[in-house]
C-alpha cells in the first residue's frame, strides 16, 4: 500500500469529497469507498426538528439546525447538533456552502419560509438529499409558484415531499422516525454499484486511523477485509493499521479474528510485502472463544511503503 494513496484520502476527507482506494488480491480486485461523514442541514428548529437531530447524530450525520428565533436556535434545544445557526434561513443558506453530498430537510413554521428556502437552494449547488415538510397540497401550491419564477419542475418534482417514509406517523417523534428512515434510504440507494471491481461495505472515514497510518516513522501493515461469508464480526471494508512495536488503530472485529492476523501485519510492517489471510471462524474452538461462528473473513495484509 503507497503511502501517498492513504494521504491522498486524508486529503479528499478534508474537503469532504469522497475517495477510493483500489487494491488488489490475487487475480482479483476491490475497492475501498471513504465517504466523509455527511451534513445535515436542518431548516426549522420547532419540534419535529429535535427528534430528527437526535435519531440524524445517531446514525452518524454531523447536523446543523438553522432558525430565526433565538429561542428555537440554541443548543439547549439541540445538544447533539454540531452546529446550530441563529439567522435568516436565506442569509444562512449563502453562508452555508450547500455541497452535492449535503442533506438538507426543509421544515419551517410556515409556506413563506419553505418558499424562501427552496428558492435559495435551487439557486445553488443541489444537495445529494432534499426534503420538505408539508401536505400535498401545499406543496403542488408552492411548487406552482416556483415554477412561475422559472425553477425547473422536473427539478421541483425531485424534492422528497412530503418528506419521510409513509408509516403512518403522528407524532413529531414518529415524524423524525420517518424522515430519519428516508436518509438512511437514500444513502444507502446512492452507493454507486460494482462494475469491475468489488466495493466493500464499510465505507466511513476513520481519521484516527488515517492519521495513524500516514504520520511517524515506525513501520507499519495496513489490514483490509476483502471478503467475507456467513456471519462475521466485521463487514468487508473493515480496516486497521498496526505498526512493529503493536500500537494500533482501527479493527477487522476484535477478538481471535484479529488476533489471528496481527502477527503476520507486524512481521509484514518489518519485512514489507503483502499476504492474504483467511480466518475461519466455523469450528468448535472458534465457537468457545465467542467468535460469531458460522462465517470465514479474507483478510488483505499490506507494508504501508513510501
Amino acid at each position: 500500500m503507497k503511502l501517498d494513496k492513504l494521504k491522498e484520502v486524508v486529503a479528499a476527507s478534508e474537503r469532504g469529497e469522497t475517495s477510493y482506494l483500489e487494491m488488489t488480491a490475487g487475480n482479483d480486485s476491490c475497492c475501498r469507498k471513504f465517504v466523509p461523514r455527511e451534513r445535515l442541514i436542518v431548516l426549522g428548529g420547532g419540534h419535529i426538528s429535535q427528534p430528527v437531530c437526535r435519531i440524524a447524530s445517531m446514525l452518524d450525520f454531523a447536523v446543523t439546525i438553522v432558525d430565526d428565533r433565538p429561542l428555537f436556535a440554541n443548543y439547549e434545544r439541540f445538544p447533539d447538533a454540531e452546529e446550530v445557526i441563529c439567522e435568516a434561513f436565506r442569509k444562512a443558506i449563502q453562508e452555508l456552502h450547500i455541497r452535492e453530498n449535503d442533506y438538507v430537510c426543509v421544515v419551517t413554521r410556515g409556506h413563506q419560509w419553505d418558499g424562501e428556502c427552496l428558492s435559495e437552494i435551487l439557486s445553488g449547488q443541489m444537495p445529494a438529499y432534499l426534503g420538505m415538510i408539508g401536505s400535498r397540497r401545499r406543496v403542488r401550491s408552492l411548487y406552482d409558484a416556483l415554477e412561475k419564477e422559472g425553477y425547473s419542475r422536473r427539478v421541483l418534482e425531485s424534492i422528497h415531499s412530503p418528506i419521510g417514509l409513509s408509516i403512518q406517523a403522528v407524532t413529531p417523534a414518529e415524524i423524525g422516525v420517518s424522515i430519519c428512515a428516508e436518509l438512511i434510504a437514500h444513502r444507502r440507494s446512492s452507493a454507486p454499484k460494482a462494475e469491475e471491481k468489488q466495493v466493500l461495505e464499510q465505507t466511513d472515514v476513520n481519521r484516527q486511523m488515517l492519521d495513524f497510518a500516514t504520520h511517524g516513522d515506525t513501520p507499519k501493515a495496513i489490514m483490509t477485509v476483502i471478503g467475507t461469508k456467513g456471519s462475521t464480526p466485521a463487514p468487508s471494508g473493515a480496516m486497521m493499521v498496526i505498526d512493529t512495536l503493536g500500537e494500533s488503530r482501527g479493527t477487522i472485529g476484535g477478538g481471535c479474528s484479529e488476533a489471528e492476523v496481527i502477527g503476520l501485519a507486524r512481521r509484514i510492517a518489518t519485512e514489507g510485502g503483502r499476504a492474504i489471510a483467511y480466518i475461519d471462524m466455523t469450528n468448535e474452538a472458534a465457537a468457545q472463544e465467542g467468535m460469531a461462528c458460522g462465517g470465514t473473513m479474507e483478510v488483505l495484509v499490506e507494508a504501508i511503503e513510501e
